[in-house]
């Protein structure tokens, strides 16, 4: 009788207790540690209730979440890590909800995941446990995105069902991300906890690059393309099988237009201009109708642009088409300094070649001076030979080319669902293989989490249903 009558008082009892605690404890810093400790436990409780709600709240934290200015790393401590643990939780907790992750792009991610590790045990061999630590730290962000792929792949609760659902949220966060990215450049509102110190020199004064909620610029611009390229391929699809209304689409496409131009990003717009190439090679037939309306989203946000910032509009343009008229002048200056980057790492390849076979650690060229000086490579195929040598390199090249095939596979399928996201991963990988010649695409891991997403719902979906269209 006693138990029967003190269980409805539990909760009561453990919230005025733990109220009190958090009166009575002293300082600023143990009442917030005991604010923020029910309100985890009320976000593990509602995400445990289905299995695929943590992907939501993650991809709110990547895109739409700053770094806290605390003194931990180069960008300050980010919660997204925080809701990818809450993805490994609920991965234990429904763990028998999983498939077989058993598929030639897993394998592949393994692999280089593994090659990743065993470098940053050389970087700290060479470069010391800091910098090995940091590197460890690296590795294990670059993780996440793969576990992101793995759960979408053959986690609990992944269904076809729900994959437009998410792309829709997906949408949402990086159109909401993107229209903060472009009142961030127009009003220069202040930077984030830590950020690159990346720059525009206009003749009426000097504006700091778009990068929204994001470390740097270019991984701004290289979301923009990714989402420029879903909605391209979204207009192929009938209707009923896009994620959004093509107003919406249009809508959409004119904000990461804006913050793309606004982003500077040379790269990222050449990346565009090569998965759009892909797409126009896929789907030759039908490419004009869907150009129309990428291309009016352009322009208008172009006239947008020139409105608003006239001066940045014209300083724009100019650079980016003195990026090919200047380019066999100075291709130095046109490449923003980095061919002397590169030709000090292939020197020093030359002069200690048997660091080519297992390299220089992970991440340790930007923070070490092993090589002679501290670089940036701003090349991801030069920075894994010169850091993780031939063999990291080899499995970098295995997996690009695996993803490429799974993607492949998707869009040939008869499933409409994989031909979209197969569609969309391939088309816009392409232009990533690009843009790895001019920066270290693998360290975005606020973006490629987005990128692995539909990755692994492009191999599940495809897996289900691979008979290609006669």
């Amino acid at each position: 009788m006693t138990r029967t009558l003190l269980k409805p008082a539990l909760a009561p009892l453990a919230l005025g207790g733990w109220a009190a605690a958090a009166a009575l404890v002293p300082g600023p810093a143990p009442k917030l540690a005991l604010a923020v400790v029910p309100l985890l436990a009320a976000a593990l409780w509602w995400m445990i209730q289905q299995p695929s709600r943590w992907i939501a709240l993650f991809f709110f934290c990547l895109l739409l979440t700053p770094p806290l200015p605390l003194p931990l790393g180069d960008s300050g401590v980010h919660l997204a890590p925080l809701a990818a643990g809450f993805g490994v939780l609920t991965g234990v907790v429904f763990l028998r909800g999983w498939r077989s992750i058993a598929h030639p792009v897993t394998l592949a991610f393994a692999v280089f995941l593994a090659v990743l590790l065993g470098s940053a045990g050389l970087a700290a061999l060479y470069s010391g446990l800091a910098i090995g630590a940091g590197s460890a730290a690296r590795v294990l962000l670059f993780a996440i995105g793969v576990y992101v792929l793995v759960f979408a792949f053959a986690g609990p609760g992944q269904d076809g069902a729900s994959d437009l659902r998410t792309v829709r949220i997906l949408f949402c966060f990086g159109v909401a991300a993107a229209a903060f990215a472009c009142a961030d450049f127009y009003w220069q509102l202040p930077a984030p906890a830590g950020y690159s110190d990346q720059f525009v020199w206009l003749d009426d004064g000097v504006l700091r690059r778009a990068q929204g909620l994001f470390y740097e610029a270019s991984t701004l611009g290289n979301m923009c393309a990714f989402f420029l390229v879903m909605i391209v391929v979204a207009l192929f699809r009938k209707r009923e099988q896009a994620p959004c209304s093509r107003g919406t689409l249009f809508f959409g496409g004119l904000l990461f237009a804006a913050a793309l131009m606004f982003s500077y990003s040379r790269a990222s717009a050449f990346n565009l201009a090569v998965a759009m190439c892909a797409l126009a090679c896929i789907r030759l037939r039908r490419f004009r109708r869907s150009f129309v309306w990428l291309l009016a989203a352009a322009i208008a946000a172009g006239v947008m642009v020139n409105i608003a910032l006239p001066s940045f509009s014209s300083n724009y343009w100019g650079r980016l088409l003195g990026s090919f008229s200047f380019f066999w002048q100075s291709p130095d200056a046109v490449l923003s300094g980095r061919l002397s980057h590169w030709q000090t790492l292939l020197e020093f390849l030359a002069r200690e070649p048997w660091h080519a076979i297992l390299g220089t650690g992970y991440k340790t060229l930007p923070y070490s001076n092993f090589t002679g000086a501290a670089v940036i490579a701003d090349n991801t195929y030069l920075d894994l030979l010169v850091e993780t040598g031939i063999v990291g390199s080899a499995a970098f090249l295995v997996l690009n080319a695996v993803i490429l095939r799974t993607g492949w596979r998707a869009l040939r399928s008869a499933n409409p669902s994989a031909a979209f996201f197969g569609e969309w991963i391939f088309c816009f990988w392409c232009g990533e293989l690009v843009q790895m010649f001019s920066g270290d695409l693998i360290t975005y891991w606020r973006a490629l989490p987005l990128y692995f997403w539909v990755l692994g719902v492009a191999a599940r979906a495809s897996q289900h249903n691979n008979q290609e269209p006669a």
